[in-house]
């Protein structure tokens, strides 16, 4: 069966974050006329656009986190601890960016209590079997809901530029399954999320494990297999090991009410033009005109 219609799921908050630290650190917070810094949500929209140009989607969905607490720390408390708080110029851009969407006509979805990943896996897992689904972002945690029809586009530096991930690829290039790297991430922590896994066991080892007993539960029915170092770490670490499996994993079954319909991708308009100028989206406006990605005023 031929698809002929294509979901793109943007990870907004990686797009936001991204673009905003990437000026940010010259200090080029691009204010328009009422003090509010754009530079974030600038950056956010022409990624966005670069990419609907390059995979030409029917539809586009944007998933946002929804405040900083989620079921995952419900589960570990420290979840996430180990991150600063957004530096200033950056929160008003949070409400900006979703204003934006909305004025390009684009479906902003996001659940308190969920990660922007967690609606992402859900929409990805919903839709793959009708159409096909690509998801843009720069974090690797997306890779593990690789599956047919389910591409992940990683942002490599730059606009327009893009490591782009299948099913095929992930398991040629890693040696896991896409399924498997949840138990990667479990054994060997995740630092930016500020989770530990198994004390003492990094990536190649973790890798190496999975590769060996197919999955956690195998890992712990063959323990007697283990290096006596490995085994040690191993049992000094359980709990920790099946918290960090809880987290590392996104939720694929959010409860969205979200139309899909509603997400029809209908290009640029003159009335998003009014959205720019008024929010004074001086890059953005100039990239539109170049880009040539704005349909005639009718």
């Amino acid at each position: 069966m031929e698809k002929n219609e294509h979901l793109l799921l943007i990870d907004g908050m990686a797009l936001l974050f991204r673009s905003f630290f990437a000026t940010a650190v010259t200090g080029q917070f691009m204010m328009n006329s009422k003090g509010l810094p754009t530079n974030g949500v600038q950056g956010f929209m022409k990624h966005l656009l670069m990419a609907t140009e390059h995979v030409k989607p029917s539809h586009i969905m944007v998933c946002w986190d929804m405040g900083s607490k989620t079921f995952r720390n419900e589960v570990y408390n420290d979840y996430k601890s180990n991150r600063n708080a957004p530096p200033v110029e950056l929160i008003p851009q949070f409400d900006l960016a979703k204003e934006v969407a909305e004025g390009f006509s684009l479906s902003n979805v996001g659940v308190v209590g969920y990660e922007a990943d967690d609606c992402i896996g859900t929409l990805a897992k919903a839709h793959h079997k009708e159409r096909k689904v690509s998801v843009l972002s720069g974090d690797q945690d997306l890779l593990q809901l690789l599956d047919d029809d389910i591409e992940i586009m990683l942002l490599k530096k730059g606009f327009g530029n893009y490591q782009t991930y299948s099913k095929d690829l992930f398991i040629e290039e890693k040696g896991i399954t896409p399924q498997q790297f949840i138990d990667v991430k479990a054994l060997m922590g995740d630092s930016s999320d500020g989770y530990p896994g198994v004390k003492g066991i990094g990536e190649k080892t973790a890798v190496k494990l999975i590769q060996q007993f197919d999955d956690i539960d195998g890992i712990l029915n063959n323990l007697d297999k283990l290096t006596p170092s490995q085994r040690k770490k191993i049992e000094g670490d359980l709990d920790m090991l099946h918290v960090s499996r809880k987290l590392a994993e996104i939720h694929c079954e959010v409860p969205l009410s979200v139309s899909f319909q509603d997400a029809k991708w209908n290009n640029v308009s003159q009335e998003t033009m009014t959205v720019v100028e008024e929010l004074e989206l001086k890059v953005l406006r100039r990239y539109l005109i170049t880009a040539n990605v704005m349909v005639a005023s009718s």
